[in-house]
């Protein structure tokens, strides 16, 4: 029998029984966390069934901590889209998530579910890891920016008992809210959110996520509009952001002085992680391993919808907003219908006889990132004067490479002639090609091929004279792209006088130049004795 004042021992003993139980599963479950999936799969397997349900929830909430997307498709039953590149931005957050201090510019195609991942999911997914912590979402109008803070605000009502998020009962507005704990108590996190050019007043962020700053061409080509998305991001943004804090940026290009292009010119250039993903690939070091020509999203948009959305939206639209390459609108040497209305396949090409086959080498002068790519241009003609760019093997490689690279290309296209550039390492030129061609011989790889004659252009003429009599030839239709050249290509139309000319577009300069009037002196062809061309026309 018990009194007022001696302890009930039974149900002490029982909420201790409870307590230590408690500390046990906990315990318990932090171990399993720590498992590899194998040995979580074994456990699973040999558990009773009671344990296999706490096993299953446990598995739910790691799912949910584990990344953006993997949350997203745990609270939506596996609705929510899932791809490589979403969850290449997965990893982003995840590393800002952890604590790392981030600056990260992701490019990338509209329609692509960039703005949901980066701007709904991941700002969810980092207030539930860190509700202490405030995130900033900044688009290009306040009613956007608006937008993603209610989708995010009406997400933590709907999941808030999922994923261990409230809001605090006084601060639920969608532009600005709080966050409180499960007692209604505030936190320090919560969310606001403007459009470019507004306001950011109030405490700083930790995570700063600019969502598609430039809402349209026009704005894009307005001095005005980029001057002030400029100011406001160093003057209002980049003063709001928390020691240690992260910025994500996240948008099309539409400009080659739009907020990404101004970053990538800025002094941080260097601190910002920058994940390029053009709608189709056209880089070796593409960010997801894809191969050149794969498409960013295959499932979604295959090659045949990208192509129809290019024919639709147009060459410079295509390349700003889908490859993340903007071209100038007007002034360059080349224009893109000359490139793409004479444009034909491998196919077409087997119903053209070429009369000569030239391989054109434009030297880096080494390999490695500081270093420029190595041209590497195939191209041919046929008698009547018509010229076919037929590969562009550029790519940054040193002397060890490009040698046996060019030579590999003269083999396989049963090229007559190489053509380098004399007063920029011509006579080391001929001699790596020299030395790469005898040890292609001596193990078989030439095909019992004779050496192409080796053919040095002294390039007294400046650029712009060089350049401008082959962009002629193209805007005469003499000149036929043999499939597509995306970088090639984009170097082309978006050079202009007084540039820099870059690599690849040397390099078929120099190769069209000598086809281009082989009789014409001073450009290095004459006539073969040894019967290299025997069956050509």
């Amino acid at each position: 029998m018990t009194t007022a004042t001696t302890p009930d021992l039974t149900h002490a003993g029982e909420e201790g029984d409870v307590a230590r139980q408690a500390a046990e599963y906990l315990e318990l479950a932090a171990a399993y966390r720590r498992l590899n999936r194998a040995q979580r799969r074994r456990i699973a397997g040999a558990a009773t069934p009671e344990t296999r349900k706490l096993l299953a929830e446990l598995e739910r909430t790691m799912a949910i901590e584990r990344s953006p997307g993997s949350m997203s498709s745990i609270l939506t039953d596996g609705k929510e889209k899932q791809a490589a590149h979403l969850d290449l931005i997965d990893r982003v957050f995840r590393e800002i998530g952890r604590g790392h201090s981030r600056k990260v510019l992701i490019t990338m195609p509209p329609r692509h579910g960039k703005s949901r991942r980066a701007a709904r999911w991941a700002p969810l997914w980092f207030m539930a890891r860190h509700p202490d912590r405030r995130v900033m979402i900044a688009s290009y109008s306040a009613d956007l920016a608006d937008d993603h803070g209610r989708w995010i605000r009406d997400a933590i009502v709907s999941y808030g008992d999922q994923i261990g998020l409230h809001l605090h009962a006084g601060s639920k507005a969608a532009n600005r809210f709080d966050l409180a704990d499960k007692n209604g108590n505030r936190l320090e996190g919560g969310l606001v959110t403007a459009g470019v050019g507004g306001g950011l007043t109030g405490k700083g962020a930790h995570l700063a996520i600019v969502d598609d700053p430039i809402k349209d061409a026009a704005d894009a080509e307005s001095p005005t509009m980029r001057r002030r998305l400029w100011d406001w991001w160093t003057s209002v943004l980049n003063t709001r952001v928390e020691p240690g804090g992260s910025i994500v940026v996240i948008q099309t290009r539409w400009h080659e002085q739009d907020l990404a292009g101004k970053i990538l010119e800025g002094e941080d250039a260097d601190d910002w992680i920058r994940l390029d993903l053009p709608a189709i690939c056209d880089t070796e070091d593409d960010p997801l391993g894809r191969n050149i020509g794969q498409a960013l999203w295959p499932l979604r948009y295959g090659r045949k919808a990208l192509e129809k959305i290019r024919r639709a939206v147009g060459e410079r639209v295509w390349w700003s907003l889908y490859m993340q390459k903007p071209r100038p609108l007007e002034g360059g040497v080349w224009k893109w219908p000359w490139i793409t209305d004479h444009r034909i396949t491998s196919v077409a090409l087997t119903g053209v006889n070429l009369s000569r086959i030239v391989v054109a080498v434009d030297t880096a002068g080494g390999a490695g990132e500081t270093h420029d790519e190595t041209g590497l241009i195939g191209a041919g003609r046929t008698s009547s004067g018509d010229l076919y760019v037929l590969e562009d093997r550029s790519k940054n490689m040193g002397a060890d490479t490009w040698g046996h690279e060019a030579c590999r290309l003269a083999v396989e296209l049963k090229a007559d002639a190489f053509v380098v550039e004399s007063n920029f390492g011509g006579d080391m030129a001929k001699q790596i090609i020299r030395q790469a061609w005898n040890e292609l011989h001596d193990k078989g790889a030439t095909g019992g091929m004779l050496a192409p004659r080796i053919i040095e252009v002294t390039a007294k003429k400046g650029k712009q004279l060089r350049a401008e009599p082959i962009a002629q030839l193209y805007s005469q239709g003499h000149v036929h792209h043999v499939g597509e050249f995306p970088r090639l290509e984009g170097q082309m139309v978006t050079w202009l006088p007084g540039m820099d000319s870059p690599d690849r577009m040397d390099a078929a300069v120099h190769a069209l130049t000598e086809l281009a009037d082989p009789a014409q002196a001073g450009l290095g062809a004459q006539q073969y004795t040894d019967q290299r061309l025997r069956g050509r026309r």
